[in-house]
């Protein structure tokens, strides 16, 4: 068997290693979710309802829990039969990006904890948010920031220390609270994150960044059965399952990690469908459109004289769900908006300057919101008479 691996081809080989992440993480969350939801009934661990949640019945949010060791154990896995192939190939990627790897974990591994924690006893925001800046910091470490925004606001030449430093830290925050905050309604922040995994997978794949395709496939194959229980699972069977903070948490960082990866990636000429793509919009539009909401909530949130990060029925989900639709319906919906900016935003980043493009952007997320906030009153004031 192993002579039979020696023979295929690079891009072969790769090929079967990223199918294989994406089984063998799909395979294993299949078989961890349920335990979650046995040991979560039998110990009671549930999210209750009340007035601000769309659901009704007593769920586990324990669902994330099954993340973070499905990732590594996968990752190890095909390190293992790489080795035992003769290959070597996946070391030799990880031993070249050890130093990114390394930090991805740490940080994981951080988060992770306070997400646990979170789900089971509650832990303050504040505390939180500490931690998401050192999970910042540590990228500062690894050598994952921004320091060229290529044209963006106008800026050509490299950032100062001084500007990249803190530009990170906020962006890496940034990124994990709005995968955090989307998380609203059945299958929405496994859909978007399903979404940008494959797009980051896809996407390595092809500019032969392998390990972090693999990262990709290997997350993308955990949320699939995760995703199946949450918006398939029936509460009243005991099979539904929320991913909770440690989800949330797990899922932004990576995603986080990956995007900065990408940003910091010199395409080639030869991969001519990603060659003149902006860089910025190549790392971060798969995660344009929980980051915009959550800029367009928080905006809302404080012109009503709230506190911006308390939690109410703002976001775009609830103003589908507003107009009637089902959570599935507001859900897919959303999905495939997400994967149209995605395809509009690569398409216009090769013609357009980055700086109008951003501001069209958020123009058109601005404008589809003050439709659907017009057509909630309409529908208002025709039940009301």
């Amino acid at each position: 068997m192993s002579d039979f691996f020696i023979t295929m081809s690079d891009t072969a080989f790769w090929r079967f290693m990223m199918i294989s992440a994406l089984v063998i993480s799909s395979v294993a969350a299949g078989i961890l979710i349920p335990q979650i939801l046995l040991i979560a009934f039998r110990k009671r661990l549930f999210d209750e309802p009340d007035e601000r949640k769309i659901h009704h019945s007593t769920v586990p949010r324990l669902g994330g829990l099954a993340f973070e060791p499905v990732i590594i154990f996968t990752m190890f896995i095909l390190l293992v039969f790489d080795v035992h192939a003769f290959r070597f190939q996946l070391m030799n990627e990880l031993g070249e990006n050890v130093l990114s790897l390394s930090i991805c974990v740490c940080s994981l591994i951080l988060l992770y904890l306070v997400g646990i924690a979170d789900d089971l006893i509650g832990v303050k925001y504040s505390a939180k948010f500490v931690v998401q800046v050192g999970c910042g910091l540590l990228f500062l470490f690894g050598g994952l920031y921004i320091s060229d925004l290529h044209g963006l606001f106008f800026l050509y030449d490299r950032l100062p220390s001084v500007l990249f430093w803190p530009l990170t830290v906020i962006l890496v925050v940034f990124i994990i609270n709005a995968m955090n905050l989307i998380d609203g309604i059945d299958g929405l922040a496994s859909g978007l994150s399903g979404v940008a995994l494959g797009y980051y997978g896809c996407v390595f794949f092809e500019i032969e960044e392998y390990t972090f395709a693999l990262v990709a496939f290997a997350t993308l194959g955990t949320v699939i059965p995760f995703f199946y229980y949450n918006v398939f699972g029936k509460a009243e069977k005991q099979q539904k399952i929320f991913m909770g903070d440690t989800g949330s948490l797990t899922i932004g960082l990576i995603l986080s990690f990956l995007s900065f990866r990408m940003a910091n990636v010199y395409i080639s000429t030869d991969h001519t469908c990603l060659s003149r793509v902006h860089p910025l919009f190549l790392a971060f539009c798969p995660l344009m459109v929980p980051c915009m909401d959550v800029v367009r909530v928080f905006i809302h949130r404080i012109r009503m004289g709230n506190s911006p990060f308390l939690p109410d029925k703002s976001h775009i989900h609830h103003k589908l769900l507003s107009l009637g639709m089902s959570q599935h319906k507001a859900m897919i919906s959303i999905l495939v908006f997400s994967a149209f900016f995605i395809v509009v935003c690569l398409i216009l980043s090769k013609i357009m300057d980055p700086t109008l493009l951003l501001f069209a952007c958020v123009a058109l997320y601005t404008f589809l919101n003050i439709w659907l906030s017009k057509c909630i009153e309409k529908k208002k004031g025709l039940e009301n008479k």
